[in-house]
């Protein structure tokens, strides 16, 4: 008992949050050269755009690692122990069910917009695309048009970082499940929060293999149990 309590004190509530998404972590995995922690899906994406290097540090990762990264089975566990507060509403919440809390907290939902659970992989043949193919988008605080993703990204983080203005995100509308009425109250948060990613990207990564694992997951927590 007093080596777990040592453990988890060693660690502070940011260490709980993927680099990559900057959501709390979901089936946490650890490199082992630089010791970075991902979601498991966010590196496994990183993987396929980096090739070789820790999307955080870019300190080399191994070929195994690539298909099969380690998970950090000691952060699973004190996320199913200690909590932490909403970064909205400052309820108290477990680190593991962070997630479900946000999708039910509604000053998160007004804080972010939509859910971060990706409910589906295809990317909505609505959008505008432009000569490459990705879809592109006007900014609802300028008007400026035909950013893709990765810039209208960059375009409001330099323009408008400090503009809090309630507006609906193109880039939500556009996907399969986006929902027009959805405002958002700080959009420049919500593009930092919920798209460091295009959605295409992962397209590759079949829904029903990591729900498997996840349910693999929970089963082998609760033979360790």
């Amino acid at each position: 008992m007093a080596e777990e309590l040592s453990a988890a004190t060693s660690y502070t509530e940011d260490d709980f949050y993927c680099p990559v998404c900057q959501e709390v972590l979901k089936t946490p995995v650890r490199t082992a050269a630089c010791q970075h922690v991902f979601c498991r899906k966010c590196f496994l994406t990183a993987m396929r755009e980096s090739g070789i290097h820790c999307p955080l540090c870019r300190g080399n990762v191994t070929r195994r690692e690539r298909a099969c990264p380690e998970r950090a089975l000691d952060l699973e566990n004190i996320m199913r122990k200690f909590s932490g507060s909403c970064r909205c509403c400052a309820k108290q919440i477990k680190f593991y069910r962070m997630r479900h809390h946000y999708k039910s907290c509604k000053k998160y939902q007004d804080e972010y917009g939509v859910s971060s659970i990706i409910p589906n992989f295809q990317i909505s043949q609505d959008s505008v695309g432009n000569s490459s193919g990705h879809p592109t988008f006007k900014c609802p605080l300028c008007q400026e048009s035909n950013f893709t993703r990765q810039r209208l990204l960059d375009h409001c983080n330099s323009n408008h970082l400090f503009q809090i203005v309630p507006v609906t995100c193109p880039i939500c509308v556009s996907l399969p499940w986006g929902d027009p009425s959805q405002i958002t109250r700080n959009f420049v948060s919500h593009l930092n929060q919920r798209h460091q990613f295009d959605y295409g990207e992962f397209v590759n990564l079949q829904l029903d293999e990591e729900t498997q694992y996840q349910t693999a997951v929970e089963e082998s927590f609760q033979v360790n149990i």
